[in-house]
């Protein structure tokens, strides 16, 4: 019987996250901070480890710096353990001076590194989503049907179908046809799979286990590959068994800034379709020795507020307070993540503008990311859904969310809102 500890997980990091900007500007995709206190990549390392594999790979890239330091200071297994997680850095070789191209591609220019794991097994995950998952269940279904390749499929809804790949799955769950994110109703109609008229589809959530000599020999055979959604999988399905596993839980893909934003604001309500207080299956994160958060004098209903924090005299309404946030005393903070600081202020290094929300300030519908320096009696109002602008520096709007970047100071007084 096949062994869970056969299993290498391999998540990819992702490329550029143009579509995250200006989050991404620092960072990778999967080291973006999210509900308060963690990191995308630490969705799927900890749905690894709940799940019994414990040899995981990141696949890094594009400003991979914080990510690299995250991972190191999170994810040590003692000495006595067989189990690590490591960074697999893209790097020229007597082969390839090429980056990533894709997710295959990535895959393709590791291979010696997945060879000398001795895994029977390659799970190939994303580093941008969020979701709780038993991969161990999904290894077993791909063993009990003898498959080559396992997709994980979730139920698509008919008015969301041009935005993901739909599978064509039979009754005995063998995938006999794809499709990348169908436009004209009389092929989306090909590829129904369900009886429910509601979601009626069946789409890739980009999950995939591979028996491993199958995924290096594919990779070999058609160097041009780039990716598994668009090149790999489609052209596996003419010669071999490829098995879709049913998942239907909570799973969103956080990559764009209205869906990270949406994300986050979900989080926040009282009743949050995606529990991060699961005793059993944990999400793991960097352990910070910080105090706990001092709330003062403040009004706050459907609040998701980290530890460090220092809240004094404020309103916060529908809004993700991160960690070391400061808010001073009559600020008002609506539909807003508040990523928080990486450290605080001395008190003679301030520069002209403290840390966090300053006095009497009043933020709605906006994204701030860490470190950010908001001066007294600021207003932020959000734009129009669908509104982008780069005209109004030092922030920029996405879809109508005001987004203050990185370490951005916005002096007293400045008003930032649609005319």
């Amino acid at each position: 019987m096949p062994d869970i500890n056969d299993i290498l997980a391999v998540i990819l990091g992702g490329g550029r996250g143009a579509r995250l900007f200006p989050l991404t500007v620092m960072r990778s995709k999967p080291a973006v901070p999210i509900a308060g206190k963690y990191r995308l990549i630490d969705i799927p390392i900890s749905n690894c480890i709940n799940s019994g594999i414990y040899k995981i790979a990141v696949l890094t890239q594009f400003n991979s710096v914080s990510l690299h330091r995250h991972i190191t200071r999170t994810y040590n297994f003692d000495s006595f353990h067989g189990g690590w997680v490591q960074i697999w850095a893209a790097e020229q070789t007597l082969e390839s001076e090429n980056w990533y191209q894709g997710t295959a591609d990535a895959v393709r220019k590791q291979k010696f590194e997945i060879r000398a794991t001795g895994a029977k097994n390659v799970l190939i995950l994303a580093g941008d989503h969020l979701y709780r998952m038993d991969y161990s269940a999904m290894a077993e279904f791909h063993w009990a049907n003898q498959a080559d390749i396992t997709v994980a499929v979730q139920p698509v809804a008919r008015e969301d179908a041009s935005r993901f790949g739909i599978l064509k799955r039979e009754d005995d769950f063998r995938i006999s046809d794809f499709v990348e994110k169908p436009k004209e109703p009389t092929v989306q109609e090909r590829f129904v799979s369900r009886d429910d008229p509601d979601r009626p589809f069946l789409g890739s959530m980009g999950i995939y286990f591979f028996k491993t000599s199958l995924l290096l020999d594919l990779l070999a055979e058609y160097p041009d590959f780039d990716d598994f959604g668009s090149d790999v999988i489609p052209h596996a399905l003419k010669g071999h068994a490829v098995y879709g596993f049913d998942f239907d839980g909570y799973w969103r893909d956080i990559g764009t800034i209205r869906s990270f934003y949406d994300t986050n604001l979900e989080l926040a309500r009282p009743n949050h379709p995606f529990n991060f207080y699961d005793h059993k299956q944990p999400i793991y994160t960097h352990p910070r020795v910080l105090p706990s958060s001092i709330i003062e004098d403040s009004y706050v209903i459907d609040g998701m507020i980290a530890e460090g924090c220092i809240i004094r005299k404020a309103e916060i309404r529908h809004s993700v307070i991160g960690v070391r946030s400061v808010i001073q005393t009559g600020s008002r903070i609506v539909d807003t993540i508040m990523m928080g600081s990486d450290y605080y202020d001395k008190p003679d290094e301030t520069h002209g503008v403290p840390i966090g929300v300053g006095t009497g300030s009043d933020i709605e519908g906006a994204i701030l990311d860490k470190n950010a320096r908001i001066g007294e009696r600021v207003v932020i109002r959000p734009f129009p859904r669908g509104v982008d602008r780069d005209d109004i520096p030092p922030v920029v709007v996405r879809d109508g969310i005001v987004v203050v970047p990185k370490d951005v100071v916005i002096p007293a007084e400045t008003v930032i809102a649609p005319k």
